[in-house]
Formats: C-alpha cells, structure tokens, sequence
C-alpha cells in the first residue's frame, strides 16, 4: 500500500465517480430551462463540444481508407502553426508526448535539472524524468497560480538547463518576468500549453514565446481531437528532429538516425482537430461569458474568486475558486454539498508535485507553502461552452446558499 504524504488526506473512497462524457452539438448547448438537478440530473464540470462537423470529418478519413498519420495531419499542423503565430507545429499522440519528445530533442538528460511549478498536473514532471533529467519544484503565485518568476531565481543551479512554464487553467504566466530570467541565465523555456489554447499575453498568443510551446487535446481541454498533442516553435531544425523522434528515429523509411518513439497523431485525431480548432476561438468567448457571470454573481465573500492579470487573455480552461478558512467547509464537503445539489466539481490539483510518491526520493526538504495552501483548498466549477446561463444562475444560487 503506498503511503500518503504527512499533511494530505486521503483521497479514495469519499471521492465522486468521474463522469462518462456525452457528445453534445454547440448550436444545442444549454438548456431551455433548469429543471431541479441532483445526484441523477448533473450539470457536468467539463464536456467536450462535439457536432455533425466532426462526425462528418471522421467519416472522410474512413472512407480515405488512410487512418494513420497523413495529409489531415500535416494541414492540422500548418492551420495550427498559423493559429498560434510560429513557423512550425509538430502533431503528436499526446500532451505528454509533447513535452516528453521537447526536452529529449533538446538533449536534456541525466545530471541537468529542469524548473517546473510545484502546482500542475504531473505530466509537467513526469516528462522531465522520462527525459532523463531531475525536475526542480518551485513555487507558485497565489492568485494566479502560475509559477512564481522570484522562485525560479532562488533554484537556478549550475545544472539547470531550462524552465517549463504552464499557463495554468488558461492564464498565461508572467511570460515576460520568466522570458528575461532564461535569458539572463543562458536557459532554455518551455511552455506548457495543455490548458490554455488560444490564450494570449499581451496580445501574443501563448505557444509562441519559449523554445517550444507544448499543447494537449485531451476530451476536457478548450479544444479536442479525442486525444492528442502538439509542439510549436519557430526553430525549423527544432521541428525536424522533433518528426523523426515521434516516428522511430526515421526521417526515410527504416533509416533511424537516433532512437525514437511511436508518438505520431492519426489523421481521424486530426481531421477532429481541423475542425475544433475553427470552433475554438467561439468556444473560448463562450467560455469567458461564463465565467464573466459566475465573477459578477457568486459571493464575494467566503470564497476567493479568479484573478486575471491585466496583460492576459484568460481562457478558462478551470473556472477555480479557493474556500477562505473561515468559510469552514473542507474540499469534501463542499464538493458533497454542490453534488446533492446536481453540480459536479473537481480539485485541480489535490497533492502538490513534491510530494507526491514518485517524486519522494528527489525533493531534499523542498518546501512550496503557496502550493500546499492551494492544493487544501481550491475547487473548480463547471465553465465550460455546453453550460447555459441558466446553469450559470443556478450554480451562484446554490454557492451562495452553502455559503
């Protein structure tokens, strides 16, 4: 049995069954009214926006016959390229094939260390380890929950050879802070990207600013291809190595110059994202009048609501609130509580990277105390485009009565 951090609950059995995701058209999101929701009637914390567009762009690579990687890829690749203002864009299996397949191609390896904020989903670190490399956690901001450009400077190293920076829930970091950090210091950046498509920073959009920016088009992110991921840059050697290693190391078939990996997307993934990537931009607008409504009605008090720095073009990915400690409602209840109510909630993220049980043998007394105060006590609600501003009313009504 693997033991669970000092200081964190554990997590099993008083947690709620994940949903099983439905299909639902955009011209059909919302409801006409809210009838009364509960345990068997659920306004969803994410669900991806899926129409006849796709369908139909799935049924042309079948009948294609052509179902592995191909020309639906390569024009995802071009169209999303452009999207994001870079050169180049890599399509691939996954986000964490992107991030894993960035720092092998840029050599990081055994003995170099690589900054990551303490507070994301794992795969941030994971694929600095899969590399080969040791991530280092620094802490985060507070409000923003991006990482922290003061932390990345107290963990620099003679070994350090880069920082991953992620654009949190949809937020960019402070891209410009941390840019002039890695230069000064001769580091390579990396953005993660997984949750902020279409996100900008001070008018640029994010994918466009590091080495490489690193996406995922996971069923919940603000675009899908069902799964998948991609890497943009403007460095076209960059791109080239990144192709072979996604495809065994070959640039000519059954020539490998270098060991690789089966990480290539399909043209089906692809020809999903061709046409989510033309919803995308309506679907983040949709995304931020929502969460513009849950900012104006829910209450100001007891709860801390999201921060938007100025310079950033906020997506949404999470809609995340803190409970204020005098609120005294754990996670658990709170979550129990908006669960009879028919709303389903989620924590992003429950344990802090440094101390989760596969780090435990590498962190030598790391403390991030902003992170360890997020994980005990944010949630997130449901924001995303199918929700209607009914089920915008009805969530603040019921947040408001519990608190």
């Amino acid at each position: 049995m693997i033991s669970v951090p000092r200081g964190i609950r554990r997590r099993g059995e008083s947690r709620l069954p994940r949903r099983t995701y439905s299909i639902r058209s955009v011209r059909g999101a919302g409801k006409p009214d809210v009838p009364g929701y509960g345990v068997d009637h659920m306004i969803p914390i994410a669900q991806p926006v899926i129409g006849q567009e796709e369908i139909n762009a799935v049924q042309e690579v079948i009948t294609s016959g052509m179902l592995a990687r191909g020309s639906y890829v390569d024009q995802f690749e071009q169209e999303f390229a452009q999207y994001c203002g870079t050169k180049c864009a890599v399509a691939m299996n996954s986000g964490t094939a992107a991030l894993h397949s960035t720092l092998y191609a840029l050599g990081m390896a055994q003995g170099d260390e690589v900054i990551v904020p303490d507070f994301t989903f794992i795969a941030t670190a994971s694929s600095v380890r899969m590399a080969g490399a040791t991530p280092v956690f620094v802490d985060i901001n507070e409000k923003s929950y991006n990482i922290q450009p003061e932390a990345i400077l107290e963990h620099i190293t003679p070994k350090t050879r880069a920082v991953i920076g992620v654009h949190l829930y949809g937020q960019p970091f402070d891209v410009r802070a941390v840019s002039e950090i890695c230069e000064d210091h001769g580091l390579v950046l990396i953005e993660d990207c997984a949750q902020a498509h279409g996100a900008r920073y001070e008018g640029r959009k994010v994918g466009s600013f590091g080495t490489a920016g690193c996406f995922s088009f996971y069923p919940t992110k603000n675009m899908t291809t069902s799964e998948g991921g991609m890497v943009t840059t403007d460095d076209p050697h960059l791109a080239m190595k990144l192709r072979k290693i996604i495809d065994h190391g070959q640039d000519i078939k059954y020539r490998h110059d270098l060991i690789g990996f089966n990480f290539r997307m399909t043209n089906i993934e692809a020809a999903i994202g061709r046409v989510q990537l033309g919803k995308l931009d309506a679907m983040n607008e949709r995304r931020q009048k929502n969460a513009a409504y849950l900012l104006q009605h829910l209450p100001a008090s007891g709860i801390g609501l999201p921060y938007c720095a100025p310079q950033s073009h906020h997506v949404y990915h999470q809609f995340v609130i803190r409970l204020e400690e005098k609120l005294g409602i754990s996670q658990d209840d709170f979550m129990r509580m908006m669960h009879e109510r028919g709303i389903q909630t989620a924590i992003h993220y429950p344990i802090p990277l440094h101390k989760q049980p596969v780090f435990a043998h590498a962190v030598n007394g790391t403390r991030c105390p902003v992170s360890e105060t997020c994980a005990c006590s944010v949630l997130s609600l449901p924001v995303h485009p199918s929700i209607s501003e009914q089920e915008c009313r009805y969530i603040c009504t019921q947040i408001s009565e519990v608190v």
